[in-house]
């Protein structure tokens, strides 16, 4: 049994290895669906004697990789040492010079461009300065982070393979998609429009820009509905689908729509839902990988299934997030191609905004920049798929929005003369949001929507040029909740460089700001994954890169369980005594003894303790009844001596043995215990074979 590398990935892996051996390093920059992680399993494969450090954003990833690599034939590895960046950033000097591998993994390096992230990683390079680095994502280029090359500033520039999503489909490495393009959310953008005409100055500018959002509204209103979209353009009433929201209360939202718009093409489609916050997450997923039945499955997500994890036999995505990134745009999109997959997928873009429109632009660019490459090397026979299909479902609807755009471009040029004069004259374009100009133009609320569309918060679309313009003129794009972000992110930076964590009190202040509020209304905001305040998937990855918890109580566990393991590998038991407090402060002891209490008692501080987590504790030597049945069996040695010396168990409370065993007050105690039925039954079997009376005969005094 074995895997055999499709041809594309066997020659990145020869490139790699070979560039290992000169170079040290190697990136392989390859697009979602192409079975990359491959590249990485085959390198363990092949050096099973030596220790590989694979270093990844999240263990569901890597778990799912590995799950890919078993079903396609690849042997169960045995040399994997796996961690996530976020443990590795919290990993101590020694710890880290435990690791000594052979091979350093860096798995979705452009993530590595985060400042604590890349820290930890920095740090693992300066202890393995001399061992090989193979690193893999689907794009090197951080677009938020001041477009950084993460191959030059990791790699050196050594990378030994790179192709684009759109050079991937020329080469039918990954089979083209049908492309439909649809609008299902419109009455807000009208809304704004609506806004935008009414405050165009002009009556001839208003009248024109009237006309064309009534062109507009009339071509909205004559757009099939979605359940139409669906019925052709999804004819597989039996394929398996991810559709994308944007936060949990959209998901909940859009789920509930499926019976309108998936009716005609299964009356009862089995829907499942994943979310990171979700404890049912990794169930829901895994049964609709499982799911062979007859019916459409539809799988409603937010963000666990951008990056780094592919599902097969996946029909389709559906697209509902209101904008995305091309990274994250490239992702989704990804989910429904794969090398391995020989039929069309479908693409099902339903929201219609500039964003998704430059995006599919931007994947056809790729693919004729292939053609033309391939075409002047005279390497026709490369080229599989010269083109994929879109269907517009929209097609006079996006031309009526562009034509919307351009009758309202007047009354900008005019409102843009008002943000220059004010410039000019305070030295800045801080204008109050209800500011109006001498004329009675509001150009704090006209520079407000500037900044909305220019983050993609509104309708509308400003050309470069015109954002050139008002940079010119001292433009700031955040607002005062934009500015308020950088502040408090900055703010949280520094507390993490000098305390080692985020875990702020909930009224601390650190630096002039309200850090700890600030931090628990993230996390709330994050439970309830409606992205609230701007908390974009994008910004939970900003956060989760310098060292974020959002699940305090599993935070502190999994630090806990860290402990527990150090002191098991140091003297091979957790007989820990009850005041022991580790090196770094932890108060292992108390935190033992308390779970040891949590198993009997079915509970752990309000939450119950999982078979998961006792299971991993009792693998590194937790015995849950040790303490407690030593000392017990101790004073029971005890009573039966008592016993055997004087014929019976009336033992005065204050009696104790030449050992120091308080026998009195524990036989009272047992006796106790038996009243209130906390006596195990095997314990009363035992204590009644040496005369023990249950209602004490002694009276007594004091």
């Amino acid at each position: 049994m074995g895997v055999t590398l499709f041809g594309h990935n066997q020659a990145a892996y020869e490139a790699a290895v070979s560039q290992m051996k000169t170079f040290g390093k190697a990136a392989v920059i390859h697009p979602t669906g192409t079975g990359k992680s491959f590249l990485a399993f085959k390198l363990c494969a092949d050096h099973p004697g030596d220790k590989v450090c694979w270093l990844s954003p999240s263990e569901h990833i890597f778990a799912t990789q590995k799950e890919n690599w078993q079903k396609a034939g690849g042997e169960e590895l045995f040399n994997i040492t796996f961690l996530t960046y976020a443990r590795l950033m919290m990993l101590g000097e020694e710890e880290m010079k435990e690791i000594r591998p052979s091979y350093i993994i860096l798995d979705e390096f452009h993530r590595c461009g985060a400042k604590m992230w890349g820290q930890g990683v920095q740090r693992l390079l300066m202890c393995c300065p001399h061992v090989p680095l193979l690193g893999l994502s689907a794009t090197n280029i951080r677009y938020l982070d001041n477009q950084r090359d993460m191959a030059d500033e990791l790699f050196d520039g050594s990378v030994a393979s790179e192709m684009t999503l759109g050079e991937a489909i020329v080469r039918g490495i990954l089979y083209p998609p049908k492309y439909v393009l649809s609008v299902f959310s419109y009455q807000k953008e009208l809304q704004q429009y609506e806004a935008q005409v009414r405050a165009a100055k002009g009556k001839a500018a208003r009248e024109a820009a009237g006309k064309a959002l009534e062109a507009l509204r009339r071509a909205l209103e004559r757009a099939e509905g979605m359940e139409e979209v669906f019925r052709k353009n999804m004819p597989d009433p039996r394929g398996k689908y991810i559709v994308f929201c944007a936060g949990k209360s959209h998901m909940e939202e859009m789920m509930r729509k499926v019976p309108e718009w998936f009716g005609k093409v299964d009356a009862s489609p089995h829907v499942y839902g994943v979310y990171s916050q979700d404890p049912e997450a990794e169930q829901s997923f895994r049964a609709f990988k499982e799911d062979e039945s007859g019916h459409l499955k539809l799988l409603f997500c937010i963000d666990m299934l951008n990056e780094g994890i592919h599902v097969e036999g996946v029909s389709g995505v559906i697209l509902l997030r209101p904008t995305v990134s091309p990274v994250v745009y490239k992702q989704q999109i990804g989910r429904a191609l794969s090398a391995s997959r020989k039929k069309e997928a479908v693409v099902f873009d339903v929201v219609l905004n500039v964003e998704n429109l430059c995006s599919i632009s931007a994947l056809e660019e790729e693919m004729e920049e292939a053609l033309k490459r391939f075409r002047l090397q005279g390497k026709e026979e490369r080229i599989v798929f010269p083109r994929f299909q879109v269907a517009d479902e929209a097609k006079d609807c996006i031309r009526l929005f562009q034509a919307l755009e351009g009758t309202l471009s007047a009354s900008w040029e005019m409102m843009y003369a008002c943000a220059e004069e004010y410039a000019k004259e305070k030295g800045n374009l801080e204008v109050p949001k209800r500011y109006r100009t001498a004329k009675g133009y509001s150009l704090g609320q006209w520079l407000d929507t500037q900044r909305r569309v220019y983050a993609k918060k509104a309708a509308g679309r400003l050309t470069p040029e015109q954002v050139i313009r008002l940079e010119k003129i001292g433009m700031r794009w955040e607002g005062g909740w934009e500015a308020s972000w950088e502040r408090n992110l900055s703010c949280a930076r520094r507390y993490y460089k000098e305390h080692g964590h985020l875990l702020v009190g909930a009224r601390e202040e650190a630096y002039g700001v309200a850090l700890g509020r600030w931090i628990c209304q993230l996390r709330v905001a994050k439970k309830k994954e409606e992205g609230v305040g701007g908390l974009s998937p994008e910004r939970i990855q900003e956060l989760e890169e310098i060292g974020m918890v959002w699940d305090v109580p599993a935070y502190q566990w999994e630090r806990n369980y860290a402990s527990a393991k150090r002191y098991y590998q140091k003297y091979g038991n957790l007989d820990v005594p009850g005041d022991y407090i580790d090196e770094f402060g932890i108060r292992l002891g108390a935190w033992i003894a308390k779970l040891r209490t949590a198993r009997r008692s079915l509970g752990y501080q309000g939450a119950e303790l999982t078979q998961e987590q006792a299971a991993r504790l009792e693998n590194i030597g937790m015995d849950w009844e040790k303490k407690w049945d030593a000392a017990w069996e101790k004073s029971y040695q005890a009573a039966k001596a008592y016993y055997e010396s004087t014929g019976s168990l009336d033992v005065p409370v204050s009696y104790q043995t030449k050992e120091g065993c308080r026998l009195g007050k524990w036989v009272r105690r047992q006796r106790d215990a038996y009243k209130c039925g906390n006596l195990t039954g095997e314990r009363r079997k035992k204590l009644d074979v040496i005369g023990m009376t249950w209602e004490s005969k002694r009276i007594w005094k004091g």
